[in-house]
């Protein structure tokens, strides 16, 4: 028997309510279905995030270690395996499974307690996101994928009523700033793999390279729309632009368009905020006002 991390149990329940209980209820069937249907056997202890269990298996057939991953099916997550598949172990987890009915997958094993984020300097863990970055948004996405235009389009259109609830003149006007950005830049919303979350908790280390990214929330559009989370993970107002231009240096990209993507990202996470009834959180408008105030040059 499997114990289900009371913590993953609590944020199911925040963020699906009865779906995620439901969820959380069925976990331990689930676990002994695919243990025999993938013929696994368990080989640690669970460890999770806010949405998915991962559990450290070994392959009885063979020897081989993996990770058993199970998750509740969302829009940003459905298309995880169809993005694994495509990248084939070229710079992310490798997908040895899926089962498309419970969307469980089965995953090599890579190694957990070497996270990019245990690298000291940071510095040197954006420039290994932004190489990873590099290489996997050069492939276009694949048909099916959810696009960067249509969740353009649908954040400017939820813009106006979300600012009646910004109380702080400054922080609406922030917000009115990035859905301007976003607009002149909507027509052209690119058409590359993303991987969306690419921060220094989602990339390992492993034996055949030496960091590889993992639990992607992909969808099509411009790699500019990637570079949020590194601006804001392990954050350092100092180092904002320095990340950021070293990011679209080593991507190669229009640093105008790449600025307006990235305002795109705080007006998404502050919709969500809004919708939630949660300021927007300080850190990401010193993040805002860094970038609208900062002129670098082209790479």
């Amino acid at each position: 028997m499997i114990d289900i991390p009371e913590e993953l149990a609590a944020t199911q329940e925040l963020y699906n309510g009865d779906k995620g209980r439901e969820f959380i209820a069925g976990l331990p069937a689930l676990i002994e279905d695919f243990l025999e249907r993938w013929q696994l056997r368990p080989d640690g202890s669970p460890m999770h995030g806010v949405a998915a269990l991962v559990l450290p298996v070994v392959r009885r057939t063979d020897g081989t270690p993996a990770a058993l991953k199970l998750q509740l099916l969302d829009e940003e997550s459905v298309g995880e395996p169809v993005a694994l598949r495509l990248w084939d172990g070229d710079g992310a987890v490798r997908l040895l499974d899926h089962d498309p009915v419970t969307h469980s997958m089965l995953l090599e094993r890579l190694d957990s307690d070497r996270m990019l984020s245990t690298l000291p300097g940071t510095r040197d863990a954006v420039l290994v996101i932004a190489h990873l970055l590099a290489h996997l948004t050069a492939e276009p996405a694949p048909a099916g994928m959810r696009r960067l235009g249509d969740i353009a389009r649908a954040m400017l259109d939820r813009t106006p009523e979300a600012l009646k609830r910004v109380p702080d003149p400054e922080v609406r006007r922030t917000l009115a700033d990035c859905a301007a950005a976003v607009r002149e830049v909507a027509d052209e919303p690119g058409d590359r793999l993303l991987h969306w979350d690419l921060h220094d908790e989602n990339v390992l280390a492993a034996e055949r390279a030496p960091w590889l990214a993992i639990d992607p929330k992909p969808l099509a559009g411009d790699p500019g729309f990637e570079l949020w989370p590194a601006l804001d993970n392990r954050f350092e107002a100092d180092e904002i632009t320095w990340r950021f231009d070293a990011m679209t240096d080593v991507l190669g990209l229009d640093r105008a368009r790449a600025r307006a993507w990235t305002l795109g990202r705080l007006l998404q996470n502050s919709l969500w905020d809004i919708e939630d009834g949660r300021p927007t959180e300080p850190r990401q408008l010193e993040i805002a006002h860094r970038l609208r105030t900062h002129r670098s040059r082209q790479p």
